[in-house]
């Protein structure tokens, strides 16, 4: 082997067990299960090793996370983030695969030309593992089966205003012409799921008043698109997945669609399971996401869909900007950008409130790296399983600390969840048998994926 892993907590096949870990050229060569180490054969004894880790007993091996919704921001708004920082945050935070959104980079992800460009410069700054989402929009119908050919994971689309004029929304026939599309290819339609006609209907967002805020997205603006996502898909049997589900009005439906075979994955955020609307200060446009945070029975309901497997997985829908762009000068929700960056505190910020609720690590994994990992079609993610690529996150659960935005690798330092305490440090992240580095001198170790070839 050329690293073994002895931890006497590791998560292996559903369960919290002790494990040996054998790697061989980045892949998973070996995995032996048992109540506890001294339980496994000789020990890992019989095996040799160039390098053998030692887990300590507060310490828990878990596959390194698969986060599928990430804005980089690179090339064209990397004052926001770019591959370099968003990736070192990644591994500081124990993932170990990413994969970008079509937007906010200039140019968006909608055509061939703009996939190259992108791939070009995640290159050589990618410090873990990168995949590319394709984005749907207004007249690019016939760009989505060579970006499909190209290796994207999928397609995005929204169905209101995007946030930026490059990426434009899909009216309801635009985006059943595209569903038809992503059905012939078998590719999945992930979808912002907001009417953008019952929030022109709503109230202004302008204001500090965060509940002014949160009326300007209703929830109700939320249930009518995903509605509408889940009867396109019931059309044209198209597979499709909602995007950061704030709306627990939702789940009923959800449901309803999967017992009638409808094909419809789900997620929601660390951020909607960890704050609550009553608890955000008027003026406080770090929380300013969208759809919004929502109140404190809505974020108990969402727990509870997660828990019933209503929602499949937690992904953090990293989206940093600039501080200016926040507005903190005036604090006025409808200017600023709506956005959370949290990709570096995504699993303390989901195992804080998971424990609390008494769920285990098991199961965070099962929402945060095999969920993804199988969502995306990342079969040699997701899991410690031999075979698979030697990504593995090196986690201590009951270690807390206070959010310093000052120590997140994030290019900026505005965080909805600076001076927030949590539960959890990542203290080693490995990417193919390799220990990631996150200093000055690190070196770039991750690699560039397309879909069906990891």
């Amino acid at each position: 082997m050329d690293v073994l892993i002895r931890a006497g907590r590791a998560v292996v096949d559903g369960r919290e067990t002790a494990a040996l870990v054998g790697v061989r050229d980045g892949r998973i060569a070996l995995v032996e299960t048992a109540p506890d180490l001294d339980a496994l054969a000789s020990g890992g004894g019989h095996l040799e090793a160039d390098t053998v880790v030692e887990l300590g007993p507060d310490e828990v091996l878990l596959p390194g996370l698969v986060d599928s919704h990430v804005h980089v921001n690179e090339p064209g708004r990397t004052e926001w983030e770019g591959f370099a920082s968003a990736t070192k945050a990644a591994a500081a935070g124990g993932v170990t695969t990413i994969i970008d959104m079509p937007l906010n980079s200039i140019p968006p992800t909608v055509t061939v030309a703009a996939l190259e460009e992108k791939r070009a410069v995640a290159r050589d700054q990618a410090f873990v593992d990168v995949g590319f989402w394709g984005g749907a929009v207004p007249g690019n119908v016939d760009d989505l089966a060579p970006l499909h050919s190209e290796g994207v994971f999928g397609f995005k689309c929204f169905l209101l205003h995007s946030g930026v004029d490059e990426f434009p929304h899909l009216e309801p026939d635009e985006l059943e012409l595209a569903m038809r599309e992503t059905a012939r290819l078998g590719a999945l339609m992930i979808v912002h799921a907001e009417d953008g006609h019952a929030i022109d209907h709503a109230a202004s967002p302008d204001g500090e008043e965060y509940t002014g805020f949160l009326h300007s997205r209703p929830r109700g603006a939320e249930n009518l698109a995903i509605a509408q996502v889940i009867e396109l898909a019931r059309w044209t049997r198209a597979r499709a997945h909602v995007l950061h589900l704030s709306s627990s009005d939702a789940l009923p439906m959800i449901r309803s669609a999967r017992a009638d075979g409808v094909s419809l994955t789900v997620e929601t955020c660390p951020h909607y399971l960890t704050f609550t609307a009553e608890e955000i200060p008027d003026g406080a446009t770090q929380f300013k996401c969208c759809p919004p945070i929502r109140e404190s029975e809505n974020r108990e309901l969402l727990w509870a869909g997660l828990a019933d497997g209503s929602i499949d997985i937690v992904v953090t829908d990293h989206s940093p900007c600039t501080e200016d762009l926040k507005a903190f000068d005036s604090g006025d929700f409808g200017v600023a950008w709506g956005g959370i960056a949290g990709l570096q505190l995504g699993l303390a910020a989901t195992w804080s409130g998971a424990r609390r609720r008494g769920h285990s690590l098991v199961d965070v994994v099962r929402w945060m790296s095999e969920g993804p990992a199988r969502q995306a079609g990342l079969a040699t993610k997701g899991g410690i399983v031999v075979g698979h690529d030697a990504d593995f996150a090196v986690f201590a659960p009951d270690d807390a600390f206070v959010v310093d935005v000052a120590k997140l690798h994030h290019k900026n330092p505005v965080s909805a969840y600076a001076g927030h305490a949590l539960t959890g440090a990542v203290r080693q992240t490995w990417l193919h048998g390799i220990r990631l580095e996150t200093d000055d001198d690190a070196q770039p170790q991750g690699r560039l994926l397309r879909r069906g070839e990891a």
